[in-house]
């Protein structure tokens, strides 16, 4: 390889472990928005998801938020919204799916730990 090519394949691999990390870094925690009842019953994979999976999730929290259709909201460091998906469409495991793209891990259970 000529040393030019060397220094652009360098270059490039650079480009992208910053645009990963930027990309990971980009929220710093998530907010679950939804009623606890009315339009849940309709969604049992998204009810699931709030109550059984999301208290599991490092900086992810549900607030309950009276006729309000599900959506998780993201946040950055400043506490600014950055992005807002609607989640009533989704089964459990696309919720929990779309969570994990976005940066979020699950806190260890108790007999992991």
């Amino acid at each position: 390889m000529a040393p030019n090519t060397i220094v652009i394949c360098i270059f490039l691999l650079s480009l992208v472990a910053i645009a990963t990390v930027q990309s990971k870094s980009q929220y710093a925690f998530a907010r679950v928005e939804s009623c606890s009842g009315c339009s849940l019953k309709r969604l049992p994979d998204v009810k699931q998801f709030i109550f059984q999976d999301v208290p599991q999730y490092n900086n992810v929290e549900f607030k309950h938020i009276q006729g309000a259709i599900p959506e998780l909201v993201l946040f950055n460091e400043n506490d600014e919204e950055v992005e807002r998906l609607v989640l009533s469409k989704l089964t459990r495991q696309e919720c929990n799916d779309l969570l994990v793209s976005k940066g979020f891990t699950k806190s260890p259970q108790k007999d992991e730990i």
